[in-house]
């Protein structure tokens, strides 16, 4: 064998898991942080770990577990590195075994992969493309199922899930591709409709990117074309007179229904007129976290029932971050299901877990145990 080929710790009593961070989407650089956080906090003694990074263009490469070089340090975003070792994934094989290979060698079994933790944020992800890929090979994994992930991902069929449902949300309009291709005026004209200040989003991603508030109906069409270089569907969402509150779900165990955490709420200062990309990951010092949410005590009640129902209605699985409004006027509106919320030490999701009594690390093993008692198949 070559000197450059891996070679596994033995196994042992361990269960294995491969930690799946990086990716397609612009959220790479986020993946890389959740990913550097978890590697600190899993309990190695229990846990064999396989650092396992999807590179911008898309390749599957075996990672060094070195937490440090996928940090966020002094601004800078860590990416995933192109040069590591390819990964072959066992799509269908019965012994979910991960294979490595570099040119001109032979190939060589990294190992048998007892549990995938899929640390994605955004499209080829987060949105049920590698859910349904894991699927597909019998490998249980962390999160939600196929199904919800994409919903959950996709912000305007999300709307549709929730109303469905009964939950309350804001008013909004969806433009997608084809409208705004074939008549862009009807397409904005419908969502003038709406009351302004008025948020403009791409569809499909998170981490507030191409998001724009937009104040004036003269400034909506180039707040769609920003959202449209992120995605060609667009969602155009009423400005809430409100607070946003925020709180953390994981799956009950066996029969028991969804657990929810302790609200907390997010300011921002500094010059952010919302909580944008910058304000989320490169200017912490200007963000203000409240756990618990300085709301009465009824509205924390109802925001955390309003988060059960929507888990169950999306078809949720593991874990998800619901966000809501409560507004001027004393209501609770759901806003946003998210199935793969960040996940440093500083996101509100672990946060809020932590002010519930779960720390870190004894969250990342809460999931981890959910997704190995999850059965393979249909559920």
């Amino acid at each position: 064998m070559s000197q450059h080929s891996p070679t596994p710790a033995p196994r042992g009593d361990r269960v294995r898991v491969a930690l799946v961070f990086g990716g397609r989407s612009e959220e790479h650089a986020i993946s890389c942080a959740t990913a550097a956080s978890v590697l600190r906090a899993i309990d190695r003694e229990r846990y064999e770990v396989v650092p396992v990074g999807i590179t911008r263009e898309g390749y599957w490469v075996q990672v060094a577990d070195e937490p440090a070089a996928l940090e966020i340090s002094d601004g800078q975003l860590p990416e995933v590195p192109g040069d590591g070792a390819p990964v072959l994934l066992p799509l269908g094989s019965p012994d979910r075994t991960l294979t490595v290979a570099r040119p001109g060698e032979v190939p060589a079994a990294l190992g048998e992969v007892d549990v995938v933790f899929p640390l994605l944020h955004g499209p080829f992800g987060e949105d049920g493309t590698i859910q349904g890929l894991l699927e597909l090979a019998d490998i249980r994994y962390v999160g939600c199922g196929v199904l919800a992930s994409a919903a959950m991902m996709d912000k305007a069929m999300m709307k549709t899930v929730f109303a469905s449902a009964g939950l309350p949300v804001g008013p909004y309009a969806v433009i997608s591709d084809r409208q705004w291709r074939q008549d862009p005026a009807a397409a904005l004209d419908a969502a003038s409709s709406l009351t302004f200040p008025v948020f403009v989003k791409p569809a499909r991603a998170g981490s507030s990117m191409g998001v724009s508030r937009v104040e004036r109906p003269e400034d909506l069409a180039r707040a769609v074309q920003e959202a449209r270089r992120h995605d060609p569907k667009v969602l155009v969402e009423q400005g809430i007179d409100g607070r946003e509150v925020e709180v953390g779900v994981l799956e009950g165990r066996g029969s028991t229904p969804p657990r929810v955490s302790e609200v907390g709420e997010i300011a921002v200062g500094g010059g952010h007129t919302f909580y944008d990309f910058e304000a989320k990951y490169l200017d912490e010092e200007n963000l203000r976290l409240t756990i618990p949410a300085d709301v009465p005590t009824g509205v924390r009640e109802e925001v955390r029932r309003l988060a059960a129902v929507a888990f169950e209605a999306a078809g949720c699985e593991g874990l998800a971050r619901v966000d809501c409004f409560y507004t001027a006027d004393g209501r609770v509106l759901v806003n946003e299901v998210n199935t793969m919320p960040g996940f440093t030490p500083y996101s509100m999701f672990p946060q809020v877990w932590a002010a519930s009594g779960l720390a870190y690390p004894e969250l990342v093993e809460e999931l981890l145990a959910l997704a190995l008692e999850r059965p393979l198949g249909l559920r």
